[in-house]
């Protein structure tokens, strides 16, 4: 069915088309009963607005390109919900691509947001990333950023929105001396994250502020994948038989670090406690549960979202304020670590 016109409907009402076009904007160069009848016979005819040509005169998209790592981790699926919740209020469209942690690839999606013009991005950088001057020349081009998580500590003038990854380390670190472990591995992500740095630095902190040795030998940096906890708790038992306690960087890899004591017959959390970091809903059903550290995604992706549109909106008046918003992440106990002060004392 063929879409009606401003033209089609001018002719309808026997006015000219910009009298159309003003009434259909609300102007009020427009008489009230003039926009009535424009209005009533808009509807009889099906007319729809041209949104692309309207945003265009108006030099916006209405868009929002957002870059994740991968968009099946549940982490980065509650920060998409989150920003298209706050985005959709607000009147943006949101397009959203992931990057599978690989440097081209990112480039390549900046290069087609910028081409499609959009309003500004929101992204998580890949861990490939090391040369940020695809992200630089978003400002140059009148595009804002916001970081989400994942950022790059080389651009001190950005906004971003992160959990304080130190914090929730130190709280994971300081339950499981109070849970009684003694010898604590930490499964460590790749080191030129700050997120990773931060976790790490939480853990050899919480350690010595309790007088316990940090051991360059117990902590094992990886991409935190399922068969890498699986391996790493395997080699470290073998070098290391008097580990009692482990703080994984995320659950995935303590998820397979509890796998590999089942296999071997140890068990968690009377042999070994562990403490993963992002609770995702895999913690809960593996056996035991979890001990984890909540990293609010859904929170971390309205709060990101409110100011990128923030910066879109008043870019002109006021261009790229740069703010870090700082969520404070929350220790959740479960049985992987939960009353073993309790066994062990009893």
């Amino acid at each position: 069915m063929k879409k009606a016109t401003i033209h089609e409907i001018a002719k309808a009402l026997n006015i000219d088309s910009s009298t159309v076009s003003r009434a259909l904007n609300n102007n009020s160069r427009v008489a009230k009963k003039t926009k009535e009848k424009v209005f009533n016979k808009a509807k009889e005819l099906g007319y729809k607005p041209n949104l692309l040509a309207s945003n265009l005169r108006k030099n916006r998209s209405n868009t929002i390109g957002v870059v994740v790592p991968r968009i099946s981790r549940y982490f980065f699926s509650t920060i998409i919900a989150g920003i298209e919740e706050v985005a959709f209020k607000e009147g943006f469209n949101v397009v959203i691509s992931q990057s599978l942690e690989q440097v081209k690839r990112e480039k390549k999606i900046m290069d087609n947001f910028v081409s499609n013009r959009v309003d500004g991005v929101l992204m998580s950088i890949a861990w490939e990333s090391n040369d940020f001057q695809h992200l630089q020349n978003l400002e140059g081009l009148g595009i804002p950023l916001v970081f989400l998580d994942r950022h790059p500590a080389s651009l001190e003038s950005c906004n971003k929105v992160i959990i304080d990854d130190y914090k929730g380390a130190c709280e994971a670190v300081d339950h499981l001396i109070k849970s009684g472990c003694k010898k604590i591995a930490h499964f460590a992500g790749p080191q030129f994250l700050e997120i990773y740095k931060s976790r790490l630095k939480g853990y050899s902190d919480t350690l010595k502020k309790n007088k316990l040795k940090s051991e360059p030998k117990l902590i094992v940096a990886s991409h935190l994948m399922k068969d890498d906890g699986f391996n790493i708790m395997r080699d470290l038992l073998e070098k290391h038989p008097d580990i009692d306690g482990v703080f994984s960087a995320n659950d995935e890899a303590a998820v397979g670090a509890i796998k590999f004591l089942k296999k071997i017959g140890k068990k968690v959390p009377e042999d070994i406690s562990i403490v993963g970091f992002s609770n995702d809903p895999l913690s809960e059903v593996v056996e035991p549960p979890l001990t984890t550290v909540d990293q609010f995604g859904a929170e971390m992706g309205k709060k990101a979202c409110e100011l990128l549109i923030q910066n879109i909106k008043h870019q002109k008046d006021d261009p790229f304020q740069y703010q870090t918003i700082i969520l404070s992440p929350k220790l959740i106990e479960r049985e992987s670590s939960r009353g073993v002060i309790e066994r062990r004392i009893n």
